[in-house]
């Protein structure tokens, strides 16, 4: 028996509860839209990282490598001083949106390295200079950067030059659900020896203040090497510690002098720890040693070259001895995690793929975060307390008062973006659900609940503005997440999980319907799509030029959700057949929307364009003619995402969907003949559903496997690599607006300027490329293939690209005949220190040319679809694959 398995079946069973301690607090909660309460929204500027410390937030709590029980009521955490700095690292710093060149930028060097599902076993790495930390620096050289500009990084002040730092490492290992021996492994890679002052610290989150706890928790000294935690919520917890360092208590409070000058409510304030240990201050320290927050202090001296291993345990009962055990508990979770692994990629041959596959998934472990947002109280204010701004109540968020967040949630970042984002979340699932399968079912529901989704159907976006709009691929999660449960599982699916999507789901798409077609026309409007800047202008307000944006990719999202639910109403009537009028209804929604792609509303108005053979935007000015927005970018690949290949015997048991279909067939020829051929079976018997003909999809794919438009050596780009040199211009009244291609960075502040899809590579997008070419192969097999790459006079079938689709995103990580990762660019010493060139960062995006590693640098949430991409291509059929290598087709 798999032990880790064990613990997951066991968790999902109700039996032990094991995922209830993980590394639930965020990296920043300061500068986060739930910690304002500034009149004008400022959220960077209501909460700063120099006020952190003496902050006690409201919605959650932040730490170093922390971990805190999933109702985030008792919090564990490491705090660091190397004696130089001018405040101890107890949070990770970086620049917000405003004072970053490119927007916002954390500027830590920290690495999730291990994680298995429940947590029973965590790793993580953090690097902290033995020298002053260069705030100021990274604040002064940034400030001077501007668009055009490289971000300036920590690794780029020269802290690390001469190996003066330290190592961290971090781990966890449970023996029981709450029974969590802790470790912090130091290793002084400088010449001389050097301090440090390590202080694992203990709090509970401030709830008092709401007026609804009984009793104020505590944590209190019981001897020399031994804490207690008392919340009347969760009972006692004990926490052992290994020698005997020094106990300080201070209480989890603001201190209001320190931050708006006015008198302090409470005696002991939450920054005391850091006072004390920095300048010896003791007045606002406890000293009666209890409080609501601890730390347990070892001041060390780590030799050079040298390590030394600090460690405790927390247990739910008291325990004599109990430190002894942690080294044996440690090695035990080490091995299951191991071994957990290994059957997880017993297929995965290359060393380095299973390393960075496996980093990918402690990424996305890594990245729960327990998120706290009560709208309504947000707005209103907390009974008792001082109430927000009254321009709050016409800001931001106040049409979604029914929302109560309390949960755990995969998040795309939590230093960046500790907040999720319903899109990214869906493509997370996808890689979590190969090793925690619950979890993902789980997240994908989660957003579906009633106080998540608004009465009106739409899905949350994220709590900058939760009425933006985002691509509607959650039912494709919906829909992968349960075939590969199912496939896990022998065959059995989860139908209850994927019965109470669907009705959801329902209401999404009447959203959808409603408020994204406003002329009824099925074509769709649906705003930037998260993908922020790739238009020539601001596709959330194209009323302010005056006019109206008929966007080609909001409509392929669309007629792609409507395959999806086709798709899931089909597996539906495996055990009720009453889901075919469902089907019915999803195939005909697709079919108009084919229609309406290539001929709006009757008008001989086609988003497709026959000259440049790619799909485009629209522009409409009122009495104009409709400007096409002739932009080669993602937008016009996204048609190609509206594919399913359904086999055939599932239309013989559903005889009412089939004389549905057959209807139209017959009486509507000119819908049908616009989508692939329905009539001619494929291989095993199967029917194509899609939105491009072969003619189109050629035209496309020749222009997706072009060098000099879409490919690059490390995936497909954003935007055509053809407007680097000939950008796109478009005039709209007396204003131009300009696009070329950027593989870098961002050059516009549409935004905020912290996002690019004018050129760079992304994850998300690569992934649906390669698994709509997957899913026209189910149908064609090897009787349809395309010249790749163009120009090169070899023909492929949907496959094999897929296959070295797939390689090219995966060598972003990999390491090149140099031994140099692309990930890594030119920076030598992550490329060839041994100390960091086997630590993968999982960047937002990837330069357009040379695969640099860009934006969020630990966004493993999409990102981490890599590990997908691994599992996939060592998934295919060996002799399949012999077969397919040896056999060119022509067109």
């Amino acid at each position: 028996m798999n032990i880790e398995k064990e613990r997951l079946r066991e968790d999902r069973e109700r039996l032990k509860h094991w995922k209830k301690w993980g590394p639930y607090l965020t990296e920043r909660q300061w500068g986060t839209v739930r910690e304002d309460y500034s009149p004008n929204g400022d959220a960077w500027n209501n909460v700063t990282h120099d006020e952190a410390r003496s902050k006690a937030y409201r919605w959650g709590e932040e730490g170093i490598g922390g971990v805190s029980d999933y109702r985030q009521r008792l919090c564990v955490a490491w705090a660091f001083w190397n004696g130089k700095d001018p405040f101890i690292k107890e949070r990770l710093f970086g620049l917000t949106g405003p004072q970053g060149n490119h927007g916002e930028d954390v500027k830590e060097l920290y690495y999730y390295l291990d994680s298995t599902p429940t947590h029973s076993y965590m790793k993580m790495l953090y690097k902290y200079p033995q020298n002053e930390f260069p705030y100021k620096k990274l604040y002064e050289v940034n400030a001077k950067r501007g668009k055009l500009d490289p971000e300036f990084e920590l690794m780029d002040t020269g802290i690390f030059d001469q190996d003066e730092y330290f190592d961290i490492f971090l781990e966890y290992a449970k023996e029981d659900t709450e029974d969590i021996s802790f470790f912090a492994t130091i290793h002084n890679r400088g010449a001389q020896d050097a301090p440090l002052v390590v202080m694992p610290t203990i709090w509970f989150r401030k709830t008092w203040f709401t007026g609804h706890e009984p009793f104020m928790p505590k944590i209190s000294k019981q001897s020399d090497t031994e804490l207690k935690a008392f919340n009347p919520k969760s009972g006692n917890y004990f926490f052992t510690f290994e020698g005997e360092p020094e106990f300080k208590f201070c209480d989890n409070e603001t201190n209001r002098m320190r931050l708006y000058n006015i008198p302090n409510e409470k005696k002991y304030l939450k920054d005391a720890i850091n006072d004390y240990v920095v300048k010896g201050y003791v007045q606002h320290l406890n000293p009666k040693d209890y409080g609501t927050k601890a730390a347990a202090i070892y001041r060390l001296m780590i030799p050079a070259g040298g390590s030394v291993r600090v460690k405790f345990r927390m247990t739910h009962q008291k325990q004599a001895h109990c430190i002894e055990d942690c080294e044996r508990i440690l090695q035990d979770r080490i091995k299951e995690a191991d071994a957990f692994y290994g059957e997880i990629q017993s297929r995965v041959k290359l060393e380095d793929h299973q390393l960075i596959q496996r980093q990918a998934f402690a990424g996305m472990m890594w990245g729960k975060q327990f998120y706290y947002y009560n709208v309504e109280r947000w707005l209103e204010g907390d009974p008792g307390r001082y109430s927000p701004p009254k321009e709050r109540k016409k800001g931001r968020n106040t049409s979604w008062r029914h929302m109560h967040n309390y949960d755990i949630i995969s998040m795309p970042d939590k230093w960046e973006y500790p907040w999720y984002a319903v899109w990214d979340s869906a493509f997370h699932c996808i890689p979590i659900s190969r090793i925690d399968p619950d979890f993902a079912k789980n997240q994908l529901t989660l957003f579906l609940n009633d106080w998540y989704l608004h009465p009106n159907g739409q899905i949350p976006a994220y709590e900058w503005n939760f009425s933006d709009v985002n691509p509607p691929v959650h039912a494709y999660a919906v829909s992968r997440v349960f075939h590969i449960d199912k496939k896990m599982n022998d065959g059995k699916g989860d139908f209850e999980f994927l019965e109470r999507c669907f009705h959801k789901l329902m209401i999404n798409f009447t959203w959808w319907v409603n408020q994204k077609d406003s002329d009824g026309k099925n074509i769709f409007q649906g705003g930037f799509l998260g993908l922020d800047n790739i238009s020539v202008i601001d596709r959330s307000h194209a009323d302010k030029f005056g006019g109206k944006l008929e966007q080609a990719d909001a409509t392929s999202w669309m007629a792609m959700f409507s395959l999806n639910m086709l798709r899931i109403s089909l597996d539906l009537c495996e055990f009720n057949k009453t889901y075919q009028y469902s089907s019915i209804k999803f195939l005909e929604h697709f079919l108009h929307i084919a229609g309406a792609m290539n001929n709006i509303s009757g008008e001989s108005i086609s988003l497709w364009d026959d000259e440049e053979q790619f799909f485009f935007d629209l522009f409409h000015l009122p009495g104009k003619e409709p400007k096409v927005m002739k932009l080669k970018s993602i937008v016009g690949i996204i048609p190609l995402f509206a594919v399913e290949s359904i086999r055939i015997d599932l239309f013989d048991d559903l005889p009412d969907f089939k004389k549905r279909l057959e209807f139209f067939l017959k009486e509507k020829p000119k819908l049908a003949s616009l989508v692939s051929s329905w009539i001619q079976p494929g291989q095993e018997k199967r029917r194509l559903f899609a939105l491009l003909r072969g003619h189109r999809m050629k035209s496309i794919l020749n222009k997706m496997l072009d060098t000099e438009e879409f490919l690059s050596d490390y995936g497909v780009r954003s935007m055509s690599k053809y407007h680097e040199k000939h950008p796109f211009s478009l005039r709209i009244n007396k204003d131009i607006q300009t696009v070329r291609y950027t593989p870098g960075e961002s050059d516009t502040l549409m935004f905020g300027g912290n996002s690019n899809w004018r050129g760079p590579i992304w994850f998300p997008i690569n992934h649906l490329i390669i698994e709509s070419l997957r899913k026209f192969d189910h149908y064609y097999g090897g009787e349809f293939s395309i010249e790749y790459p163009t120009g090169s006079g070899k023909y492929l079938t949907m496959d094999l690209i897929a296959r070295e689709l797939s390689l090219r995103c995966i060598k972003i990580f990999e390491r090149n005949e140099e031994g140099h990762r692309p990930v890594y660019g030119k920076h030598k010493k992550f490329q060839e220190d041994q100390h960091f060139k086997d630590y993968i960062l999982f960047y937002e995006y990837f330069h357009g040319d040379n695969g640099t590693g860009l934006g969020a640098s630990h966004q493993t949430g999409w990102t981490g679809l890599v590990a997908e991409m691994i599992h996939k291509y060592y998934k295919s059929d060996k002799k399949k694959e012999e077969e397919n290598a040896e056999t060119i087709f022509r067109l």
